[in-house]
């Protein structure tokens, strides 16, 4: 587990499967509450993060499901 915005660094001393996954996830221009390192989806795929983790983003939602799908 490591922030999107480390995940190219790990990267390049891990192995080749190695497995990030970020938290604090927001779509651009959303809330960042109380996360202080956050990144969209678009820059965590972009830095090699293997999972994202959207939490509140989602769970608080009005319609989650059309949150998920943006």
């Amino acid at each position: 587990v490591c922030s999107a915005l480390e995940a190219k660094d790990i990267l390049q001393v891990t192995r080749p499967n190695f497995m990030c996954v970020t938290p604090g996830i927001r779509l651009s221009g959303g809330a960042s509450g109380d996360q202080k390192r956050i990144a969209t989806p678009e820059f965590a795929r972009l830095n090699g993060a293997s999972n994202i983790v959207v939490g509140r983003p989602i769970t608080l939602a009005n319609d989650p499901v059309q949150v998920y799908h943006q």
